[in-house]
């Protein structure tokens, strides 16, 4: 049995484990949270994502019950947790800087809420001990914080906050204090252990990539709203709004106004043309000439004379000279004497004369189409392009550029074209493609894995093209300053009306 995908969010009769509804937060005359609605559902890895500033903090501590709601409800399993206390709801925080008691121990830490709640001794070591193997701890239990590194105390945070077994976790900017490779490993250890308790974590974050890698789904929030809420993929392949597509991940955003093309319309792309070749070139084979006497009564010689005569002369006041016989049309003249020599001597020791006419074989069907004719010297035609789409005046002097799909729009409408870096080739002549442009190279940023090229167009727009690293950086026939084309496929690109 194929395993179900994880998608409670589409079913109508999944209900949510938090509902804001209409929640607003002002301090003052400023306003946080503007009248937002939203829902979380049970066993979900949520991500509030934005920049400094937006409101995500400020929504987690209104869940945590460190912040009231001005206006609206939040509920929790169906309950309004604004009279609860934090201590009472059945909600944990971790925070950013991990707040680990220094003079206790690694087992110490995690038993602290356990002893708050006055459990008894043998359920707090049983629960302690199944955290430490959770977050793979155990060598560590009597250790110190200062005694471990940073990324074991982010796991003993971890621990702590998981040890009550709360209905939801918070995560404030969890992996804001470690080094890049050590986030990237932490990310997918926070995902196994979330998918092994089963418990809803919501986490704040700043990096694009972190909400990206460990969210089921992703709320992209901006000044007290959240604008966007989606998968990973959907939030990246399909953003509703230019913001997103601009906070998530590099983009090109090409702005202009958009014109619906007619069903069957034509645009000019790049085409090789024929090479002409006469009827006589491509059907008749070349031919090698060999002396048989075939051939050689063919072009007006004796296949078999009795020896080498001198024709008759044409009038009696010219001297007997030897008549030319007649240039063949292929090959070397034969040799009258050496047909004569082998035909009476060296038949009788050799044989008689066995040669053939031999051809060379006819053109195949590769060698029959026509070569590839100088990209410089490559000539404009035209090509059917699906129906259907959009066409984008984007710039004066510049080609429109087509979106085969996108929302609907009106003749005139002002729209915006996203494309990611990766959805771009580049390549030195023009292709033949949907959409090209030519521009010249400005800068390689060298990833290891990627390059990614940034290409000024003739008008002075900047594009970024990035490319898998397959060949050595040597090899790679592209560098700076370089004249180059950018292009891309007719669904490459997403349309943006707002």
């Amino acid at each position: 049995m194929p395993e179900t995908k994880f998608e409670p969010w589409k079913d109508p009769n999944e209900k949510p484990l938090i509902q804001f509804k209409n929640v607003s937060k002002r301090f003052g005359t400023f306003t946080a949270i503007d009248n937002q609605s939203f829902d979380i559902y049970a066993k979900e890895f949520f991500a509030l994502l934005g920049p400094s500033g937006c409101g995500k903090t400020t929504m987690m501590r209104m869940l945590a019950g460190f912040e009231a709601p001005t206006e609206g409800t939040i509920l929790l399993s169906g309950r309004d947790i604004a009279p609860i206390p934090p201590n009472k709801r059945e909600v944990n925080m971790m925070f950013q800087s991990y707040a680990l008691f220094p003079h206790l121990s690694v087992w110490e830490n995690i038993a602290f809420g356990l002893k708050r709640d006055k459990l008894p001794a043998d359920k707090i070591a049983a629960r302690v001990d199944e955290m430490l193997k959770l977050t793979r701890l155990e060598r560590f239990a009597s250790r110190k914080p200062h005694q471990i590194s940073g990324g074991q105390r982010q796991r003993v945070a971890l621990a702590r906050s998981l040890a009550k077994g709360p209905k939801l976790l918070l995560l404030d900017e969890p992996l804001g204090a470690l080094d890049a490779k050590l986030r990237q490993d932490t990310q997918f250890e926070l995902m196994d252990i979330q998918e092994k308790t089963g418990t809803t974590f919501v986490i704040v974050t700043h990096d694009q990539e972190e909400a990206m890698t460990v969210a089921s789904r992703v709320a992209v929030m901006d000044e007290g709203r959240i604008v966007q809420i989606a998968t990973p993929d959907e939030i990246y392949e399909a953003p509703n709004s230019a913001y997103v597509a601009d906070f998530i991940g590099d983009v090109t955003l090409f702005s202009g106004t958009a014109t619906n093309r007619t069903p069957g319309a034509k645009t000019p792309v790049m085409e090789s043309p024929a090479v002409e070749t006469t009827p006589e070139e491509a059907e008749t084979p070349e031919t090698e000439t060999v002396e048989t006497p075939e051939a050689v009564a063919e072009i007006g010689v004796p296949a078999e004379p009795e020896a080498p005569v001198a024709p008759e002369t044409t009038t009696p006041a010219e001297p007997k000279t030897e008549a030319a016989p007649a240039k063949p049309a292929h090959g070397p003249q034969p040799n009258a004497l050496g047909l004569w020599l082998h035909d009476k001597v060296w038949a009788k020791v050799f044989g008689p004369r066995t040669d053939i006419v031999r051809q060379l074989p006819p053109p195949s069907d590769a060698e029959r189409k026509p070569k590839p004719a100088d990209p410089e010297t490559v000539s404009t035609e035209t090509t059917e392009i699906p129906e259907g789409g959009i066409t984008i005046d984007w710039a004066e002097g510049q080609p429109p550029l087509i979106a085969l799909d996108g929302p609907e729009v009106e003749d005139g409408q002002h729209v915006q074209l996203a494309l990611r870096p990766e959805k771009i080739g580049i390549s030195k002549t023009k292709p033949d493609a949907v959409n090209a442009l030519k521009g010249k190279v400005i800068d390689i940023a060298y990833l290891g894995n990627l390059s990614t090229y940034h290409v000024e167009l003739e008008n002075g727009t900047m594009i970024k093209a990035q490319l898998a690293n397959t060949r050595r950086i040597s090899r790679r026939d592209i560098t700076w300053e370089d004249e180059v084309w950018v292009s891309w496929t007719g669904t490459a690109g997403v349309v943006l009306t707002s």
